[in-house]
């Protein structure tokens, strides 16, 4: 006897499109298959009713899930890197970390907390990527999380060193940690800031809301 299918109502269906950029980022999302999804997600309207949820959450462009490069060497899929079969020396972490995200994989908010606020100037999250095993290069599911900066302090270890701290109580210099900071914003929080409606303050500049000065 096969086991019950997982019944998904219109609001958990709707919060799963809100947080992902594909159906079958949706699907993982919510932990079931994606034809479950695809089946509940086809029997609700949107909210303006001209279409279902699931013709709503279609991405065949894959639009704001970023890429890893820009020199037109092909992207390999997402799920070869977390297999292992992909060495990810040539990828920026940063991007692998959020295409995870976007693409449903792992959810966005602190594995242990569940923090998942926003910070309106630029929506981005303080969460980390951590390795379990202390191995940058294994992504295997099983040895990622999220973490929000407190758990990562409370369970980690620091994340700024004396210099840092230093420069963060009495503006002095930069040292250490912070140098490495990246202070533009990439394509995947340039498309949250456009979903929040800022994207006419960000066309010109889109760098304004993150100056350094």
């Amino acid at each position: 006897m096969s086991p019950a299918r997982k019944y998904l109502s219109r609001d958990v269906c709707k919060n799963a499109i809100a947080n992902t950029n594909s159906a079958k980022a949706a699907a993982r999302y919510l932990g079931v298959d994606y034809y479950t999804f695809r089946s509940y997600s086809k029997l609700y309207k949107s909210d303006d009713g001209t279409q279902t949820l699931f013709e709503s959450c279609k991405n065949p462009a894959a639009k704001g899930i970023p890429k890893f490069k820009k020199d037109g060497k092909k992207i390999p899929l997402l799920l070869d890197i977390i297999e292992g079969r992909v060495g990810v020396e040539s990828y920026d972490p940063n991007k692998i970390k959020y295409r995870l995200i976007a693409e449903g994989w792992i959810k966005e908010e602190c594995a242990l907390c569940g923090f998942h606020e926003r910070r309106v100037i630029d929506y981005r999250m303080p969460l980390l990527l951590h390795h379990k095993d202390n191995n940058k290069k294994n992504f295997k599911l099983d040895n990622i999380e999220l973490l929000c900066y407190n758990c990562f302090y409370l369970f980690q270890g620091n994340l700024f060193n004396n210099k840092d701290i230093e420069h963060i109580e009495t503006n002095l210099q930069v040292f250490g940690t912070t140098e490495a900071i990246n202070w533009e914003l990439d394509d995947y929080h340039l498309q949250r800031l456009k979903e929040l409606g800022l994207d006419n303050e960000i066309e010109d500049d889109p760098n304004e809301f993150v100056s350094r000065k």
